[in-house]
């Protein structure tokens, strides 16, 4: 008899769900990276050219609220640049193989549908054999 423990052992051991367990911390990691190149990087050379030093400093109040569109800013800046790298690092390349893969010719049909039944026949036959109705030549 099995019980509710190893079943949930199982499900949490399956390869999909450890596999999703590692895509989440591995994709939580790459936006920490990212967000540290836009606030440390990106965003300092946006304020050099345009003379702001700082996004973050961005606000405007209306009574009494705070709103930090700055910091929207870096948040917008950090979801564009992670976009853009996995389009074109990982869509751009899987879509490419996946076109590669579909290329391949296909090989001449060795079979067809008789006309009668439905069924899988030899492509040369001149008759069905599982209804065994005259069938033209191809």
């Amino acid at each position: 008899m099995r019980t509710w423990t190893t079943e949930f052992k199982q499900f949490l051991l399956r390869g999909n769900v450890v596999d999703l367990a590692i895509g989440i911390v591995i994709g939580a990691a790459f936006a920490a990276v990212v967000q540290a190149a836009v606030t440390d990087l990106l965003t300092p050379l946006v304020a050099a050219i345009f003379g702001q030093p700082d996004f973050n400093a961005l606000t405007f109040t209306i009574n009494g609220s705070t709103f930090r569109y700055g910091h929207f800013l870096n948040v917008l800046i950090a979801f564009v640049t992670i976009a853009f790298v996995v389009f074109f690092f990982v869509v751009k390349p899987i879509n490419r193989l996946m076109e590669l893969a579909n290329r391949r010719e296909s090989p001449d049909p060795s079979t067809r549908k008789c006309p009668e039944c439905l069924s899988e026949i030899p492509i040369d036959a001149r008759r069905c054999a599982y209804c065994t109705a005259d069938v033209a030549p191809v």
